[in-house]
């Protein structure tokens, strides 16, 4: 029995001073629980803050979108015939129709 405490006491002054300390071992232990095991942990964070950044990027497109269909809504109201003839190709009886594609615009 006198053996392994005198095996016990060796092992320990083997370790390092701050390693033996009973208040640096809970609070790494603490912090190794937050990294790793609590529910908020930090792989968590970062896959919520990607997918934040992600919804504010798509935000900002939807945004761009629905000022882009208020400008087409106000075109609409100005010139309804432009809009009828650019969106559904509508023609006059008798009346040709060309249809110009602009491939760097779309």
């Amino acid at each position: 029995m006198a053996d392994s405490n005198n095996i016990w006491q060796q092992f320990l002054q083997q370790i390092p001073a701050p390693l033996r300390n009973k208040y640096y071992l809970i609070l790494v232990l603490f912090f190794g629980w937050m990294v790793f095991f609590d529910k908020h942990d930090l792989l968590t964070q970062f896959r919520l803050q990607k997918a934040v950044n992600k919804m504010e990027n798509e935000k900002e497109l939807y945004m761009e979108q629905i000022e882009q269909a208020k400008k087409d809504r106000l075109d609409l109201e100005v010139n309804k015939e432009k809009f009828a003839r650019e969106q559904y190709y509508m023609h006059k009886n008798g009346e040709e129709v060309f249809i110009m594609v602009d491939e760097e615009g779309e």
